[in-house]
């Protein structure tokens, strides 16, 4: 059985090499049309970069099934009395012996093959036909190692199988970089996973510290691991005073302002006033005269959404918030930052009814705040396939150029960072239409398309109080099933309420 599955292998990587060959051949090596030779060539070198993708993803899904199938033939071959950890020990240095790699890299991929080749059906699937890469599964494989046969299989279902109860929308896992697809793996495992995020958040802040890392060259690094809520406040301070000291005559880069203002701010006493770039230790790293102090500085003002089922908010359900540039937050986080006015924080209620605001429109020009703040919160970040730039930083751009007609509406409008805002309109890489849920794809000026990512909306879930009267049915899902199609909440707001109920009440009566 063993036997022939190797063997089948390798016919797919024959195949593959096979097609790859014959890609090279069609490509513009070979016949070149009559009317553009060089773009002939550019497009059948990108057909090759394609092929040696998957034919790549291939060979790492042979890899690992080898690894996991030699693991399982060491263990049942080993002597009766050899302890367990000599086995694995044994396994990983032959591993490491023949890939010429360490025995600490060998243990990760036998642990990564075993999961794939065990547990991970769908991944390894999708492996072995070059949709998603080598790095794809490496993330499915963290993102699931904490989680139950059942949780893990949902979350592999949910961006893997289009035939999922509830499918990921927008650009496929393995069309989008891996580092991306974590982010949204992340996310999804947040939500969804069998443990309240409230319970494994009180847990993880018993475990917050500082850590310190010295580095080559004379340099050290401070990192500091903290509820979201205060570290996505403190980056997102420093960058706002980092962004107050720029200026025409200022020629250190914002993350050089960003360190500087946090080594000033760390080291600054009652008694002094140290100035952002000015030598703050020992070392004598020289500064530069004529920066005005952290209190000269004219912070900008950084407002950070948070995205908040009302629900939630109304303390009725514990579904997780999103806090825009880090993803699912306890919704006891989302509660106090919205109750204590938290300056950078913008508060976003989220529509029970559907899971995501109305779309808005305008007829002139310029942009409102409301359509600013639902235009971050709609793409999260910078629309353009794979860049992980955070919404507070990016800029609002008219798909359809204004001076060609195009309106001022959600619908036509993406953000974008300022590389890829110049990149659009320097290059020729053009924007697909968007929706008012969903962000813009993209067309290369080589004709290829690109989806665009979405984020995964989900309706929020309702408590069991606000459920259809006795005698109307129950089921299992997120919210009651006539709920959508009667167009209201009415019937299922005529019970005896909480003041969080009538508080819901009302909010629906506003929409």
């Amino acid at each position: 059985m063993a036997s022939e599955a190797v063997v089948k292998a390798f016919e797919a990587i024959g195949a593959a090499i096979a097609m790859l060959h014959a890609e090279v051949a069609q490509s513009g090596f070979g016949l070149l049309s009559d009317t553009d030779p060089l773009a002939d060539i550019a497009d059948g070198c990108l057909d090759i970069l394609a092929g040696v993708a998957r034919t790549e993803a291939r060979v790492a899904a042979l890899k690992a099934a080898g690894a996991a199938k030699y693991a399982d033939s060491a263990r049942s071959a080993a002597p009766p009395e050899m302890p367990v950890q000599a086995q694995e020990m044994a396994i990983a240095a032959e591993v490491g012996c023949v890939l010429a790699i360490g025995d600490g890299a060998a243990g990760a991929l036998l642990s990564q093959s075993y999961a794939l080749a065990n547990s991970l059906p769908r991944t390894l699937a999708a492996l072995q036909a070059g949709t998603v890469s080598w790095q794809h599964a490496r993330v499915m494989v963290d993102e699931t190692a904490t989680l139950d046969h059942v949780a893990a299989g949902a979350l592999e279902a949910h961006f893997l199988d289009p035939d999922a109860p509830n499918p990921a929308s927008g650009c496929p896992a393995g069309e989008m970089p891996a580092y991306r697809f974590r982010q949204k793996a992340r996310t999804w495992r947040e939500r969804h996973h069998p443990d309240s995020i409230e319970k494994r958040h009180i847990k993880g802040a018993q475990d917050r510290c500082l850590e310190y890392a010295p580095e080559h060259d004379g340099m050290a690094r401070l990192s500091a691991y903290l509820p979201a809520d205060q570290a996505v406040a403190i980056w997102n301070r420093f960058t706002a005073i980092a962004r107050g000291l720029q200026g025409p005559h200022e020629d250190r880069t914002l993350t050089q302002l960003r360190a500087d203002a946090f080594a000033a701010a760390a080291l600054r006493s009652h008694n002094s006033c140290t100035r952002p770039g000015d030598s703050v230790g020992s070392s004598g790293t020289g500064g530069k005269e004529g920066h005005a102090g952290l209190a000269d500085v004219a912070t900008p003002r950084a407002e950070v959404l948070v995205t908040v089922p009302v629900l939630s908010l109304l303390g009725l359900t514990e579904e997780p918030a999103m806090l825009d540039g880090y993803g699912p937050i306890p919704a006891s986080m989302a509660r106090a930052l919205v109750a204590n006015g938290a300056d950078s924080f913008h508060r976003v209620l989220v529509d029970p009814r559907d899971g995501a605001p109305l779309e808005i429109s305008r007829t002139s020009y310029r942009l409102t705040k409301a359509m600013r703040n639902w235009l971050r919160m709609r793409d999260g970040k910078c629309s353009f396939p794979g860049c992980s730039n955070h919404s507070v930083d990016n800029e609002a751009d008219h798909l359809l150029a204004w001076h060609h007609g195009g309106t001022t509406g959600i619908s036509n409008l993406g953000q974008l960072c300022a590389k890829h805002h110049r990149l659009k309109h320097a290059v020729g890489w053009r924007p697909t239409p968007a929706t008012k849920n969903a962000s813009p794809g993209w067309i290369s000026p080589s004709g290829r398309k690109y989806k665009s990512e979405q984020q995964d909306w989900e309706p929020p879930h309702w408590p069991t109080s606000l459920w259809p009267r006795a005698g109307e049915g129950h089921r299992t899902g997120p919210y009651p099933p006539a709920f959508t199609a009667a167009g209201g909440p009415a019937d299922y707001l005529q019970i005896p309420r909480s003041a969080g109920e009538d508080c819901l009440h009302a909010y629906l009566g506003r929409r």
